[in-house]
């Protein structure tokens, strides 16, 4: 929604930090599990992170677990004898989490165990190493193992976000920036900052770049693509007029974008080792938001074609676009699950502008679910897993972040001390 309007008003112009995780839902089918506080083994305790917690929060996020509260819990065990199966059984939880950490030669290490109460057998046991500062991560990795371990898909909980923040400064001016961060908002570091805005980041498939609009050139708009281990950036399209909404191609090798360089918003193709360009659609309607399917064999797309903003489909190579959406006034601003079944998009209807999946897996019906209340949601993102979608929102005069699982069961914010945040992308997984 944000970017096919923003489009709008550049048409028209042309012409003339940490973050706090509040979960507001649950469901009731959630597969019940207990994460007991891990038992501290070692001389002293280097940071303040609480492990156990921050697998719970990890697993509750998904709408897929809901773990026992931490008053409920009949024992703490850290080892797997310590378990007192026919005690759990009352409490009617299917798995356990237990573990505890230990002084290490070169810092710490977390050992941890899952169990089946149900069962009453071990189902994994891991230990990892950690140094301080690193619990954080460390407690992400066993909620990815964890939950691959019971659902047999991979997590998603040791991936990076990105996302644009703007704040006012004391002399009056605002401060755009670039961040990345940890998929729950921690560990936030700037990558870029400017008094000019910037829109519109996104990924490379191997999470190793960031492609984002920058405002910054005197001359107008420009898409850049910015290493984040070097911090080398790259003007890749300054043309006069529109340079937007970028979008890596699956192998990496392309990159999507809508330029106005003939006088409409059309939706091109990059060829990065070339610099050669393709251009796609040639209609006198605004196309942008371009997304790929997962094999790279077809885009889809933003359009007003029809009178009002829907999604189309369209080959990589070009080729006549066809319609995707049919239910609602207003479908802008899509992304596509890992597996090409479920399409986030924003939906809106008498200024009500809400996160809306469409299902279009296998033996789907093909119905949409609203997973966000709206009013103003925008820019879903979905984890490399599909199992949330992350989302920008307004709440009062600021923007805030939120996840919410798949199916819309639970809704989880992500909200920052200052300043808006906007336009969030989720990254891919990370190389094992």
């Amino acid at each position: 929604m944000r970017i096919y309007c923003l489009l709008c008003l550049l048409l028209s112009t042309i012409a003339h930090a940490q973050m706090e995780i509040d979960i507001t839902k649950g469901r009731e089918s959630a597969i019940p599990i207990a994460i007991v506080p891990f038992a501290w083994e070692a001389a002293a305790m280097p940071d303040g992170t609480d492990v156990a917690q921050v697998i719970a929060t990890d697993l509750d996020r998904t709408g897929q677990f809901r773990s026992m509260a931490r008053k409920d819990l009949p024992q703490m065990p850290a080892r797997g004898n310590e378990i007192n199966f026919e005690r759990w059984g009352v409490y009617k939880q299917d798995y356990i989490v237990i573990g505890r950490i230990q002084q290490a030669e070169a810092g710490y290490r977390v050992e941890f165990e899952l169990h089946n109460l149900v069962k009453k057998s071990s189902e994994l046991a891991f230990s990892l190493p950690v140094r301080p500062g690193g619990f954080r991560g460390v407690a992400h990795q066993i909620s990815d193992m964890v939950y691959e371990k019971i659902t047999r898909k991979r997590g998603a909980f040791s991936t990076r976000i990105a996302y644009i923040t703007n704040k006012r400064q004391s002399n009056g001016e605002f401060e755009y920036a670039v961040w990345v961060a940890d998929y729950d908002g921690f560990n936030a570091q700037w990558i870029t900052k400017d008094n000019d805005p910037y829109l519109s980041p996104a990924w490379s498939p191997d999470g190793k770049k960031l492609a984002y609009v920058s405002f910054e050139r005197k001359e107008g708009p420009a898409i850049f693509i910015h290493d984040l281990a070097s911090t080398q950036r790259q003007v890749m399209t300054a043309f006069k007029g529109i340079n937007g909404a970028p979008a890596f191609s699956p192998d990496g090798s392309s990159l999507a974008v809508t330029l106005s360089r003939s006088g409409n918003p059309e939706i091109y193709t990059l060829n990065l080792a070339s610099k050669s360009l393709t251009q796609l659609t040639r209609h006198f309607s605004i196309d942008t938001e371009s997304a790929w399917t997962p094999g790279g064999e077809s885009l889809l797309f933003t359009s007003d074609r029809a009178g009002k903003p829907q999604i189309y489909s369209m080959p990589a190579n070009g080729g006549s676009p066809t319609r995707v959406t049919s239910i609602g006034d207003y479908n802008a601003g899509v992304d596509i699950s890992y597996d090409g079944g479920l399409l986030a998009m924003v939906q809106g209807n008498r200024n009500v502008y809400r996160i809306a999946v469409l299902d279009r897996q296998r033996g789907g019906s093909g119905t949409v679910r609203l997973i966000s209340p709206g009013p103003l949601d925008e820019s879903p993102s979905f984890a490399p897993n599909a199992s949330m979608v992350l989302y920008a929102a307004r709440e009062g005069n600021r923007g805030v972040l939120y996840s919410a699982a798949t199916d819309g069961s639970v809704r989880s914010r992500l909200a920052i001390a200052d300043g808006n945040i906007r336009e969030p992308a989720w990254g891919p997984f990370r190389q094992r």
